[in-house]
């Protein structure tokens, strides 16, 4: 059983006890939290596609831990001008593992 579910503008595709690397989510670790905005959602050898959301399907997961990536060097400069500027970047991200995948009543909680 798997799902595909949107959140902070971007893809993941789900399965209960993977770890997913989401955008920052305002959520303690240990929480629980629930993603209504269910894209696609397989199970039982059936595929559900959303118009453009599946009807009733949730994907829980619980939040994990807090981080950031690698820092980047973002660096600008414009030839002939002496205009060079330096910065750094770090992206946050929440780390959450996949409990429970449910589909208009049915449940995998593996």
């Amino acid at each position: 059983m798997f799902a595909v579910f949107r959140t902070g503008g971007k893809q993941f595709r789900a399965e209960p006890g993977t770890t997913l690397l989401i955008p920052t989510l305002d959520a303690e670790p240990g929480t629980t939290v629930t993603f209504d905005d269910v894209l696609l959602a397989s199970g039982d050898g059936e595929v559900s596609v959303g118009t453009p959301g599946v009807e009733g399907a949730t994907v829980t997961a619980e939040v994990v831990a807090h981080d950031r990536t690698k820092k980047i060097t973002v660096f600008k400069r414009k030839r002939r001008k002496g205009y060079r500027r330096k910065q750094g970047h770090r992206q946050g991200f929440t780390v959450l593992r996949v409990t429970d995948i449910s589909i208009e009543g049915e449940s995998d909680g593996s």
